[in-house]
């Protein structure tokens, strides 16, 4: 079944805008993870934080090492 250019077009209209409420609530979440860590007691969260950082790093161990001094 061969598409006529104006439902082709309705089809890439359609495609643009679920692409751009896609990228409004990828905003909306960014925007609320921001409110959300700029309001947490971050010397509560310190040693935490520093915990899942290093389990992080347990698991994703680089091949080799980039450091500076490394």
């Amino acid at each position: 079944m061969s598409l006529t250019k104006e439902e082709k077009e309705k089809q890439q209209l359609d495609l643009e805008i679920r692409k751009i409420k896609a990228l409004e609530k990828i905003g909306n979440s960014l925007e609320a993870l921001t409110i959300w860590f700029e309001e947490i007691d971050k010397t509560e969260w310190s040693e935490r934080v520093q915990y899942y950082l290093a389990e992080f790093h347990k698991f994703n161990k680089p091949e080799k090492d980039n450091t500076i001094n490394g």
